[in-house]
């Protein structure tokens, strides 16, 4: 049986019309920059974050870089992170000047470890950058409380999250930014890219305006050296489609979750773990062995779709070697023995008992 990692054409298939349809009405209209739809899917998507304003942009990256620049963080300053995330987590950073500076991660959620981030603040620090990842948020409520005690920005990487909650609030809504990524295989996922900033602040929401059009809020009277990153009207109409159904297909994602963590108790692997008063969206489900590669190896044999995600800790980057870091062991581990297994909303119960089966009987293998 083949059971990709993610099944794309599923999704697309249940909403072909609705999509054709959407993206018709851009065609017929000819507005294909900054139209109708990006408007109105911003306001859908403040409305869905819990937040007063949602500003688009051309991609995830872009949203992180703007974020920043609009928050006045530049060269010298430095921005503490997690170095187990997408290398544009800490890219994002290094490109308006700033320094990354990274700290360990919780063993059981794979997020930054909270109780580590004081002791990495110093006079540079302007702001911190926690990553939700796998779809699972930080503990946001501590880190909040960290940045007001040292007056630091809060920038929310919720490029994994999106819908996902802790103590009542959706990712994107805690910080003074939250960043949302529409590469297609997000949980809500473009035909290409796309990226949102999310904000409370009036201010900021006006900057980032200006910033991703050229840094100009008139044509051609530029107030700053911006950006050309602005969400396209044609994926803004199809995501507009998609937001629909994101709560349904975050819960058929939730369901799926914990059916492996049935099917798969006892069974000698390192599972999901959910923090209290979390709502997780399983952007990817995730679970950990030492033997990873054997692992992964006799399942890609059997047809079964896996991902390593990330396989080099960002600090140990050759980018980043010149940055004065110290030991960072549980991030390190769990580079060397996590993966992902198949998790998508039109998943069957038969294949989610196929690959349950097969792992372990890989499992026992590597027992005997």
């Amino acid at each position: 049986m083949k059971i990709p990692l993610l099944d794309l054409k599923a999704q697309y298939l249940s909403l072909r019309e609705e999509i054709m349809e959407a993206v018709g009405g851009v065609f017929e209209s000819g507005r294909y920059i900054l139209g109708p739809n990006v408007s109105a899917f911003e306001q859908e998507m403040a409305e869905f974050c819990g937040t007063k304003y949602a500003v688009g942009v051309g991609n995830g990256t872009d949203a992180l870089v703007l974020s920043l620049d609009a928050c006045g963080i530049g060269p010298g300053d430095e921005v503490i992170t997690t170095p187990y995330s997408f290398f544009a987590t800490a890219e994002a950073i290094s490109r308006v000047g700033a320094n990354p500076v990274f700290v360990d991660i919780d063993r059981n959620t794979y997020n930054m470890d909270v109780t580590q981030i004081e002791d990495k603040i110093s006079e540079r620090t302007r702001a911190i950058l926690p990553v939700h990842l796998f779809g699972q948020m930080a503990l946001m409520d501590q880190i909040m409380q960290i940045a007001h005690k040292h007056s630091l920005i809060v920038i929310e990487d919720a490029c994994q999250a999106i819908g996902a909650s802790y103590e009542g609030r959706r990712a994107g809504s805690w910080g003074d930014a939250g960043c949302f990524s529409f590469f297609p295989s997000k949980n809500l996922g473009g035909c290409g890219d796309g990226g949102m900033i999310t904000t409370n602040d009036a201010a900021l929401a006006d900057r980032l305006r200006m910033l991703r059009a050229h840094g100009s809020r008139k044509k051609y009277y530029n107030e700053a050296i911006g950006y050309n990153s602005r969400l396209d009207e044609l994926q803004a109409a199809l995501l507009r489609v998609k937001l629909r159904y994101l709560e349904t297909w975050n819960e058929a994602r939730r369901e799926k979750a914990d059916r492996y963590n049935s099917l798969l108790v006892g069974l000698d692997l390192k599972l999901p773990y959910t923090i209290p008063k979390a709502v997780p969206v399983y952007h990817l489900y995730i679970v950990a062995h030492p033997a990873r590669n054997e692992i992964i190896n006799s399942l890609n044999q059997l047809g079964i779709g896996t991902g390593i995600y990330y396989p080099v800790p960002l600090h140990k980057l050759d980018v980043y070697k010149g940055l004065v870091q110290g030991p960072l062991p549980v991030v390190e581990q769990a580079s060397q023995e996590t993966f992902a297994i198949p998790l998508f909303p039109e998943m069957t119960d038969s294949q989610q008992d196929y690959i349950a089966e097969q792992l372990a009987g890989i499992l026992q293998d590597l027992e005997n």
